[in-house]
């Protein structure tokens, strides 16, 4: 675990998160400030900086896993796409946001920008959870 890091502490168990999936090195969980109802983080349970630092085993586990959230989430929203990104400057622990996307802009800054994006509940936040976790089921 590196100090500090938020992240590490959720994939330690040591801070609250409203899980969607964990597999053998990854965890996904929803975005508590999410740009659309659906928001994920995708994060390697150990710490790196970056995606492209992540040895090769736990960077394709990663991506695989956002691919498949990304096929659930189609099929739960709807959306017009379903975008990822993986900027890493708010957390300096590596991780992909993956997102339905109704319009071009939700996936630029825009959204931080206007002040736009949400505050969720836990409550919304589990309500949206179990509808994506079923298709793990």
């Amino acid at each position: 675990m590196h100090p500090n890091c938020i992240f590490c502490e959720i994939a330690q168990g040591k801070r609250d998160c409203v899980s969607v999936v964990k597999k053998d090195h990854v965890l996904a969980f929803m975005d508590v400030s999410p740009i659309n109802p659906g928001h994920i983080l995708v994060i390697p349970q150990r710490h790196a900086v970056s995606f492209y630092d992540l040895d090769e085993e736990i960077y394709l586990e990663l991506m695989l896993l956002v691919r498949h959230l990304a096929v659930h989430l189609q099929n739960v929203f709807k959306p017009r796409k379903v975008g990822m990104l993986a900027a890493g400057f708010d957390v300096d622990h590596a991780h992909v946001h993956v997102l339905p996307m109704h319009d071009y802009h939700d996936i630029t800054s825009k959204s931080l920008l206007e002040g736009t994006r949400s505050n969720a509940t836990r409550d919304e936040l589990e309500e949206i959870a179990a509808r994506i976790r079923h298709f793990f089921q």
